[in-house]
């Protein structure tokens, strides 16, 4: 019988066959790269605010504690964004006649809210509470990044499933001592995992097992 392809038709099959490889493995790696982008994970991306607030200034320059500002963090699933209250207490005299200070004046005034633009968003799907972390030994520094050093805020970490995941499976690389958990300038130990495991013990925190069952955060 004779021959009904031509010859290159093999090697047609071949670069398609190896083509459609590639294309799929470049598809692949750009869905990757997409999803891990400042673009979709909003991580390094500054959020614009009603008034641009620096942690920087009053954290690292002016020493003021978390807790200051954030009064339920301690006490609560939510860290709590600061009243207009509590901006006053200092600004009424401090930078009182400054004009990129009017909206916070003015929601002193009007006794309406000002409108923040949430940065590190959790899913509705996911359970997080603050106090727990904080209470476990759990630093703000170590999901919220190098928070002293930022003169607008943003995103330090993705907060994808797999970054908490690591976290719960190895807390004793995480975790400090209580009395530093609010330290900006937080540095971990030379010795951070013998630390960790009796911080693990001493704080009672559960096992991998239970730390990383899905109704752990799924509720």
């Amino acid at each position: 019988m004779g021959q009904i392809f031509h010859r290159s038709t093999n090697t047609i099959s071949r670069v398609s066959i190896y083509g459609a490889v590639f294309i799929a493995a470049a598809l692949g790696y750009l869905g990757w790269a997409v999803t891990e982008s400042p673009y979709f994970t909003d991580v390094n991306v500054p959020r614009e605010q009603p008034v641009p607030f620096s942690h920087k200034h009053h954290v690292t320059d002016d020493g003021i504690d978390c807790r200051y500002c954030h009064t339920s963090v301690e006490k609560s699933s939510f860290a709590g964004i600061p009243s207009t209250h509590i901006c006053m207490s200092c600004h009424s005299r401090l930078w009182a006649n400054s004009p990129i200070l009017e909206p916070v004046r003015t929601s002193y005034q009007t006794d309406k809210s000002l409108e923040w633009t949430r940065v590190n968003a959790v899913p509705d799907f996911a359970y997080f509470d603050h106090s727990i972390h904080i209470h476990k030994g759990v630093g703000c520094t170590t999901c919220h990044g190098p928070i002293g050093e930022m003169p607008l805020t943003w995103r330090a970490n993705t907060l994808y499933m797999r970054w908490c995941i690591d976290c719960h499976k190895h807390p004793e690389r995480f975790v400090r001592r209580r009395e530093d958990v609010f330290k900006a300038d937080y540095q971990p130990p030379q010795d951070q995992l013998a630390l960790g495991r009796r911080l693990v013990k001493e704080y009672k925190i559960e096992d991998a097992t239970q730390l990383t069952d899905c109704y752990t955060c799924h509720r």
